[in-house]
């Protein structure tokens, strides 16, 4: 696999003046900062799955993981890892992905970029990814399956298996509107 860059390379960089760097596929990828819309929705997000998350995992903004192979190494917006997975995991970065995924549409990411992203999650151990579109309010979960079902303003969004719990996520508070 010439021309591509190892995690142990990747490792080395220097931080870019502007934003983070990610490894997909064994290329660079720069993210520029977020802006504060995306961190608000981020942190929404995560106080609203924060109460279902305690006692069951580990969750968290801005999460680092390894899928499995030494080109990759991502960053989720809001992450959850269930505990039976977080706890037998001593490594530096957690390996796989996370049990839950979320990423909030942004400028600076394409449609292309963020199936890529769900494909990769999906394919290492993630059960449950979520886009989060903040222009038109909907939030797109898909399954390890790769069954997609969107969820608009006036409906609410299952939490996981892993959350064990049926209770739900109303879409609009995610967004701010109560």
């Amino acid at each position: 696999m010439d021309g591509l860059l190892s995690v142990a390379e990747f490792e080395k960089l220097p931080d870019p003046p502007a934003g983070s760097y990610e490894l997909h596929h064994g290329q660079l990828a720069l993210t520029p900062h977020r802006k504060k819309s995306h961190v608000k929705i981020q942190q929404t997000l995560f106080d609203l799955l924060a109460p279902h998350a305690r006692g069951r995992g580990f969750l968290t903004v801005e999460f680092p993981f390894r899928p499995a192979s030494e080109y990759e190494s991502w960053v989720a917006g809001v992450a959850f890892v269930a505990a039976h997975r977080w706890d037998r995991d001593d490594n530096d970065y957690f390996l796989g992905a996370p049990d839950l995924v979320i990423e909030v549409l942004s400028e600076s990411n394409t449609m292309d970029e963020m199936l890529d992203r769900q494909q990769t999650c999906l394919a290492n151990g993630c059960a449950s990814f979520w886009t989060v579109d903040p222009k038109r309010w909907l939030i797109l979960v898909t399954n390890q399956a790769g069954i997609t079902v969107t969820f608009d303003g006036s409906s609410s969004v299952p939490l996981p298996e892993t959350f064990g719990t049926k209770e739900r996520i109303p879409v609009s508070l995610a967004f701010g509107v109560e």
